[in-house]
């Protein structure tokens, strides 16, 4: 048991240490000699978890998980849906061109032009999204809270598509996570009927 908890402990040390190469080095940039460096350990070691591409796809499976379980947390401390969409935006815009996880999913995403279990990824993140703003547009207008103008799956789909517009805006600098937040709540405004700004979001 001691031994199987040790190496889960050095696979989720060396997650992290193909993470920071990435941060550094991009992926297409990436060596296993960078991962070896960042983790302190020679690439022989590296690859007895698994070659290059093993090692970053699971890199980033763990981090669409760790972004989806974090912004469902989020809204999961409202029972009322204003609550949680406002909750499910704020949480799900970086914090800036640092933001490291946001940085990090963005960095795989050109992968999936040419790669179908980097694509098959990308698309699980992007349903996972979008079917969590729908179930808060459905749960609003059960509750009263929003009319709707198009179906829920539309609308929580064009919100993700400007999620992620807006998400290179803000990694690239051009924007700032402010900006983005009001321009979403906007449009969730136009759509839902409910002003977002009108009452802040718990801390």
């Amino acid at each position: 048991m001691a031994a199987k908890k040790g190496q889960q402990a050095r696979r989720a040390e060396l997650g992290a240490a193909v993470q920071r190469a990435l941060m550094t080095r991009g992926l297409e940039g990436l060596r296993l000699r960078d991962i070896a460096d960042e983790a302190g350990v020679t690439p022989a070691a590296v690859l007895y978890y698994g070659d290059l591409d093993a090692l970053v796809h699971e890199t980033y499976q763990a981090a669409i998980e760790r972004y989806s379980a974090q912004r469902e947390a989020a809204t999961e401390a409202f029972a009322d849906a204003p609550g949680k969409l406002r909750a499910c935006i704020e949480r799900g815009v970086a914090d800036g061109p640092d933001d490291a996880l946001t940085r990090l999913l963005f960095e795989y995403w050109p992968r999936c032009l040419r790669d179908p279990r980097a694509a098959a990824l990308d698309s699980a993140l992007t349903e996972r999204q979008i079917a969590l703003y729908q179930g808060i547009l459905v749960l609003g207008q059960a509750q009263g809270s929003f009319t709707l103008t198009d179906p829920p799956r539309l609308l929580a789909a064009s919100i993700v598509a400007m999620e992620d517009g807006y998400q290179m805006e803000v990694l690239a600098g051009r924007r700032s996570r402010t900006e983005v937040i009001t321009a979403l709540q906007a449009y969730a405004r136009a759509t839902t009927g409910h002003d977002l700004a009108s009452r802040p979001a718990a801390s």
